[in-house]
C-alpha cells in the first residue's frame, strides 16, 4: 500500500505528517517553509508512494471558512497541477494547534521546547492525519 500524507498549511511554515505503508500509524515527518512546499512534496512523492494527501481545513466555530482559507485555496490549485494523480481530501482542523500544544505539555516537553512553532505545526499535521484515519 501507499502512504497518506497530511498537511497543516501555514502562511510561513507548513507541518507535514505521513502514515506508514499500511496506513495505520500517523507520524510527524517535518516542517517546511511554505514557499518550498510544492518542490518538497514533488520530491517526496517521487521517492515514496503516496495514495492521498489530506489537507487541514480551517473553519470558524460557526462552520464558515476561516481567513487562512484564502491562502490555502491557491495552494491546492497549484498542488493539483503539480501532482495531478494524487487525490486530495480536506479535514476540519479546528483546535489542532491547541491539541498539539497540549500534547507537548502532556509528553513532558520543557517550556523552551514548547516554544518551537515548527514542532507545533508538525504535531498539528499528525493530529489532522490521525483524525482522517479515525474517521475513514
Amino acid at each position: 500500500m501507499a502512504r497518506i500524507l497530511a498537511i497543516d498549511f501555514g502562511k510561513k511554515r507548513t507541518g507535514i505528517a505521513v502514515t506508514d505503508e499500511l496506513q495505520i500509524i500517523a507520524s510527524g515527518l517535518t516542517t517546511v517553509a511554505t514557499e518550498e512546499l510544492i518542490p518538497f512534496l514533488k520530491d517526496y512523492c517521487s521517492r515514496e508512494q503516496v495514495a492521498l494527501i489530506v489537507i487541514g481545513e480551517p473553519k470558524q466555530m460557526d462552520n464558515s471558512a476561516s481567513e487562512s482559507e484564502k491562502l490555502i485555496a491557491p495552494f491546492i490549485e497549484k498542488l493539483q497541477k503539480n501532482l495531478p494523480d494524487i487525490p486530495l481530501h480536506r479535514v476540519d482542523e479546528r483546535f489542532t494547534s491547541k491539541m498539539a500544544f497540549q500534547t507537548m505539555i502532556d509528553s513532558g516537553l520543557k517550556k523552551k521546547q514548547r516554544q518551537n512553532k515548527a514542532l507545533v505545526d508538525e504535531i498539528s499535521a499528525t493530529i489532522i492525519l490521525q483524525s482522517y484515519l479515525y474517521n475513514k
